[in-house]
């Protein structure tokens, strides 16, 4: 199962867009159920846009689901790496 970020994901709609996702998440993952957070449409972003990624691997973790990101662009590694949560984005 994948669910895509949108392509603009700044500070002003970091909760509304974790909120969405997280929610669609939530409603399709099971226990050892794979979920892929789909980054290759994300274009504008700030550093919230981790916290949104973040938000994402908690709730599927939470319901025993394998979390994985796919299409992070290089910006968005680079600003994981500075921020420690590079491995978390597995």
């Amino acid at each position: 199962m994948s669910i895509a970020l949108p392509a603009l994901v700044m500070q002003d709609q970091a909760q509304s867009v974790a909120d969405g996702l997280v929610a669609a998440f939530c409603a399709q993952v099971t226990q050892g159920r794979e979920a892929v957070l789909d980054a290759s449409a994300l274009q504008q972003f700030d550093s919230s846009a981790l916290a949104v990624v973040l938000a994402c691997r908690r709730a599927v973790l939470a319901l025993g689901g394998v979390f994985h990101v796919t299409g992070l662009p290089a910006r968005a590694q680079a600003l994981a790496k500075v921020y420690g949560v590079t491995e978390l984005l597995g």
